[in-house]
């Protein structure tokens, strides 16, 4: 399969020179990338793939050129989808320049890709990034000593600064106008050597998207992608020749697979021993002393659980309390004007009646809890920046071993807390299939932000004295019930050896407002570009369904919609909101969480803004019913978007509907336990 795309160097028909970025995670390279683009930029999906690409657009001496910001990488394999996308983009699509960001503080190990890189004769720029942070650690970075060992340009550059922005895109134009090619300077050995130029011997003719050195390289390293590649190959796989050669490779690829990673770790090592020059004793960080509490044994997990507190907390402290009825009142003053408006120009009743009712109260209802989605985004945004969200995954590592995973899974579960579509994409960076599956089948448990909407509706009715601690103990059962299902179908259905992971944490940072402010934005413009489409549309076929037909009550259990909720809400009655209202509220959340929100703002004889729809859920819901619908919304089906990357990501319509069906049913069943235990314990 390919991953690449075929029209990178042309926009509109204009010869357009390329760059991409390549580096390391926690290198800077997405930080360099917004440096360079700004707000110029696209993000998408790879073709074929859920990876996601960015691209962006600079302008240099009255010259535009295109920037493609490859996915984070710490080698060019073939173990997931982030290293075929990145090796199948540099070498079939092949940029004019790849900036590769090394992290200046961890330059040996970064530097194994730029080793990687040469391999593949690329025309390479480092960018050597976080310079400041090496000299902090008294690390002396020889730049021209590292140019001329790698053969390749070397800027120093702190991209979170933006400085050396335009030195590096100064070197990566007059490297792009030079006609050289870059050939590696590394020995992999004699017989390893012999056996390399025996490959190119016998591929210099034949027209392969390959370099036939790289293709030697990974045949020699036991490299399945391109053994496929080889016997897909019709002149290549006709060859006894050549197949004779193969098999031979394949019986020794263990061995040349650990002679060549010792010899690119060699040529790493005769790079950095004339390069870099580190103290003799290295200082203790401040890093180092945080990381001694924060992911201590036994205390860094009871600390995650108390800073996601704390976090919840504030959101309600400053969201609620500071900003909440800003647009509350907004969106009631916006309402009244919009309905005398209407009212003053004779426009007819069923205008009104959906501009007022569906509109005002069913997107308003949705968009009256904003302020407290951009705190929670906001303080979730610092998190990430400063490094600590790096460490809530090593702190769940030893919990996801013993569930039969790895502690990198737990970072897909984070990212899922914003929204279940790009954090089952997360998965790709697994690797195994294993570990692939059952991180995307229990991402949808994690609390997104289009749930949000309906924790606060309730929390605001019935809880509205303890608010984060409620909407803590949501999150940590829905934390709970992912693991839960993760250790049963590590036992189950997907059965198979724990694999282990190495995680490097990086230095901790002051969070930049930058960064934080476009976390959040990415966020709660999501969320805001569902309200005004997908909720849109949501609220108008239903506001649709529950005024015909004609003649009836509107917004009546004789309408079409309460038809449509009375067949249902027999389901839910065991779990105490056997209502045709609740009911058609919960099954609008399969299109978008938010929906279920904006559906009760509009049944509930149209009300929306703020206290009016809290009133009617005290009127309708009880303190154990609110409870019990929200653990419902909680693990119910996921949204539809949801739905559909699960399909993609699995390539599989049986495991999108294996979720739909065993996410709803245990959802149903934590319900109807919350209630029927509730009752038993004599709660209301």
């Amino acid at each position: 399969m390919s991953f690449v795309d075929n029209d990178y160097h042309m926009v509109r028909g204009i010869q357009v020179n390329t760059i991409a970025l390549v580096g390391n995670p926690n290198s800077g390279k997405t930080t360099l990338f917004n440096a360079l683009t700004g707000s110029n930029q696209h993000v998408g999906n790879w073709p074929g793939v859920t990876v996601e690409k960015k691209e962006g657009k600079i302008k240099f001496n009255g010259k535009t050129y295109n920037i493609v910001d490859l996915p984070g990488i710490y080698s060019l394999g073939a173990f997931s989808e982030d290293e075929i996308v990145a090796r199948d983009f540099i070498l079939k699509n092949n940029p004019d320049i790849v900036i590769n960001v090394v992290d200046a503080t961890n330059i040996e190990r970064n530097l194994y890709l730029t080793t990687q890189l040469l391999e593949m004769g690329a025309k390479i720029v480092i960018a050597l990034n976080m310079i400041d942070e090496a000299e902090e650690r008294n690390i002396n970075l020889n730049i021209d000593a590292l140019s001329e060992k790698l053969g390749a340009p070397v800027v120093p550059t702190i991209a979170s600064k933006k400085k050396g922005i335009d030195e590096l895109i100064k070197k990566s134009i007059e490297l792009m106008e030079k006609d050289i090619e870059h050939k590696p300077h590394i020995s992999y050995g004699e017989s390893i050597d012999k056996e390399i130029e025996k490959v190119k011997d016998f591929l210099s003719n034949k027209n392969l998207e390959y370099p036939p050195q790289w293709i030697a390289i990974k045949l020699l390293e036991g490299d399945e992608y391109i053994y496929e590649f080889i016997n897909n190959h019709e002149d290549l796989s006709s060859s006894e020749e050549f197949n004779k050669m193969v098999e031979q490779f394949k019986k020794n690829a263990e061995k040349y697979e650990l002679e060549i990673i010792d010899k690119r770790y060699e040529f790493v090592n005769s790079i950095t021993n004339e390069g870099v020059k580190r103290p003799d004793v290295m200082e203790e960080t401040m890093t180092d002393k945080i990381d001694k509490i924060l992911t201590h044994k036994y205390l860094g997990l009871p600390i995650f659980a108390l800073i996601m507190l704390i976090v919840f907390q504030l959101t309600f402290a400053i969201g609620e309390d500071l900003l909440g009825g800003l647009v509350e009142e907004g969106i009631e003053i916006l309402g009244g004007f919009i309905e005398s408006f209407l009212i003053s120009i004779n426009s007819p009743d069923w205008i009104i009646s959906f501009v007022a009712e569906g509109l005002i109260g069913g997107v308003g209802a949705v968009l009256e809890f904003i302020p407290l989605i951009v705190v929670l985004y906001m303080l979730m945004g610092i998190l990430e920046d400063t490094g600590y969200m790096a460490r809530a995954a090593y702190v769940m590592d030893n919990i996801m071993r013993a569930l039969g995973l790895q502690g990198k899974t737990f970072i897909s579960m984070i990212v899922g807390f914003g929204c279940n579509v790009p954090g089952i994409m997360a998965t790709r960076t697994l690797d195994n299939k294993k570990d692939r599956m059952i991180a995307t089948l229990i991402n949808p448990f994690m609390s997104c932000g289009a749930k949000l909407p309906i924790y606060l509706v309730f929390i605001a009715a019935f809880f509205p004295d303890k608010g984060g601690l409620v909407l803590f103990f949501i999150y940590l059962l829905g934390i709970f019930i992912a693991l839960l299902m993760a250790k049963i179908f590590s036992n189950t259905l997907f059965k198979g050896e724990p694999s282990y992971f190495i995680m490097e944490l990086p230095p901790y940072r002051l969070p930049t407002l930058r960064n934080v402010l476009r976390n959040m934005w990415d966020n709660v413009s999501g969320f805001l570009k569902r309200a005004g489409t997908t909720i849109f549309a949501v609220v108008t076929i239903l506001w649709v369904l529950a005024m015909l037909p004609i003649g009836v009550e509107p917004y009546g259990e004789s309408s079409i919609l309460g038809r449509i909720g009375s067949f249902i809400a027999p389901v839910f009655k065991p779990a105490g909101f056997g209502t045709w209202q609740a009911a058609v509220g919960l099954f609008a959340g399969i299109a978008a969480k938010e929906a279920v929100v904006a559906t009760l703002g509009m049944v509930y004889a149209g009300v929306g803004e703020g206290t009016e729809l809290i009133a009617a859920m005290q009127r309708v819901f009880t303190p154990l019913t609110a409870v019990s619908f929200m653990v419902m919304t909680l693990l119910y089906t996921p949204c539809a978007a949801t739905i559909a990357t699960i399909k993609k990501e699995t390539n599989s319509s049986k495991w999108a509907l294996f979720t739909v069906l065993y996410t709803f049913i245990i959802g149903w069943i934590a319900a109807v336990l919350v209630y029927q235990i509730g009752r038993l314990l004599g709660f209301s």
